[in-house]
């Protein structure tokens, strides 16, 4: 078993920084949290109620499939779930249309997929088993998935990684936390501080060095730590902006079979559903999705705030990198205008409020979540090995289906507090 006295550091108060705390200071250790924001969540970003008309998240906004350590989680907090409902629309430049669940050769991809045995690309895949014209909808409707929902990209994602996404269809249960994940944020720093872990905001980690068997963490502003042990729970981006001692830094060389995506997220709140006025049909549509500038909406059906979310993943973001909030809400107003058919200004004239980030462009995080190369789970093994002082925990580490999620934070971020307690 590891020292019961021992003091930990944990760098980032995200949710796999946080379930690794709560579960360290609950066996009796010494925790301090560093967090370079003025906030706890990371990419979990609460937005004012006010602002919404009900908790919005600005950052990530669903609970995917199973999730059982999530759900644990807010069962424990006494947090709900309410389960994702309505239909599916398209709009093909032309016409909005209900999506179609079954496509023509939804049976030849599960079969090819059934087959597969050694990882490729997703890309490689789609040359290799659907490169015909008739494939053209397939290839469109998978490519868009890729970048889209795991913000990856086609040319490096690892097929395998992704079959068991694909092999159901596409279709796993989705779920929002009633009051948004910023309650279980607030939930897990409440039982961190109750427990005695310590938590300093605005603490931005530069350096990391180990002095006598002893690690030494160094903050921006001057603050030295002294402790134990340390856990990076940053996002992978930023682990190449911290001086770390040899050992972690050569498992750095790793990172590189790891991908990590961008996501833009735009949230627009109207005076009326006028979406639902324009087409009667839409009184039930949750998701929305197109080939315009910001190519998914959706709604928060079944509640009925008239609010709708844009989002824009993958690669392709770097389209709209020089364009600030103001212009991004531009953008998904342009977008919304021609997939509905209505000038631009007849759209802004409903808007009360709105918010916009591009995650490439927050500082504390340089992007939105990770996904999977043919060679990112060697590089996970590396990285997430227990030997030294310092360990590496986050969703980039995640080795199960529901990698770049906030399950897949916590889940690593108790595997990480368990390993330490364990003596490993």
């Amino acid at each position: 078993m590891s020292d019961p006295s021992e003091h930990i550091v944990i760098v980032g108060a995200g949710a796999a920084g946080l379930m690794a705390a709560r579960e360290l200071a609950r066996a009796g250790r010494k925790v301090t949290i560093l967090e370079a924001r003025q906030r706890c969540g990371g990419r979990i970003h609460p937005l004012p109620a006010s602002q919404f008309g009900y908790a919005a998240d600005g950052g990530a906004e669903f609970v995917h499939g199973e999730a059982p350590v999530t759900r644990a989680l807010l069962r424990e907090a006494g947090l709900s779930l309410q389960e994702i409902e309505g239909e599916q629309w398209s709009f093909d430049g032309t016409k909005l249309t209900r999506e179609a669940r079954d496509d023509t050769h939804e049976a030849e991809l599960q079969a090819k997929l059934a087959d597969l045995k050694d990882d490729l690309t997703v890309a490689d895949f789609l040359r290799r088993h659907f490169a015909g014209d008739d494939y053209a909808p397939l290839r469109h409707s998978i490519e868009r998935m890729v970048e889209g929902y795991d913000a990856a990209d086609p040319e490096r994602a690892s097929t395998l990684a992704l079959r068991a996404e694909w092999m159901d269809g596409g279709h796993a249960p989705q779920a929002r936390i009633e009051g948004g994940y910023g309650a279980m944020i607030e939930a897990m720093a409440a039982d961190c501080r109750g427990h005695g872990v310590t938590i300093r905001l605005g603490s931005v980690v530069s350096a990391i060095a180990e002095e006598g068997g002893a690690v030494i963490v160094r903050c921006a502003g001057g603050d030295v730590h002294a402790c134990d042990r340390v856990i990076l729970t940053v996002p992978l981006p930023l682990l190449r902006e911290i001086a770390l001692p040899a050992g972690a830094r050569a498992k750095l060389a790793a990172v590189v079979d790891i991908g990590f995506g961008n996501v833009i997220k735009i949230l627009l709140r109207f005076a009326r559903p006028w979406w639902r006025e324009r087409k009667e049909d839409l009184a039930d549509m949750t998701f929305l999705l197109s080939d315009e500038a910001i190519p998914v909406w959706w709604t928060r059906y079944p509640d009925q705030h008239p609010v709708l979310t844009g989002w824009f993943g993958g690669p392709r973001t770097a389209e709209l990198e020089s364009l600030d909030a103001r212009a991004l809400i531009d953008a998904g107003l342009g977008s919304l205008a021609a997939i509905f058919g209505l000038p631009r200004d007849h759209i802004a004239r409903e808007l009360v409020a709105s918010a916009a980030t591009n995650w490439a462009h927050d500082p504390f995080a340089r992007g939105a979540y990770s996904w999977a190369t043919p060679r990112t789970r060697a590089a996970q093994a590396i990285l997430a090995r227990g030997d030294g002082l310092v360990l590496f925990s986050g969703e980039a580490l995640y080795r199960g289906r529901d990698m770049g999620t906030v399950e897949a934070a916590l889940a690593t971020g108790l595997e990480t507090a368990l390993t330490i307690l364990r003596g490993h």
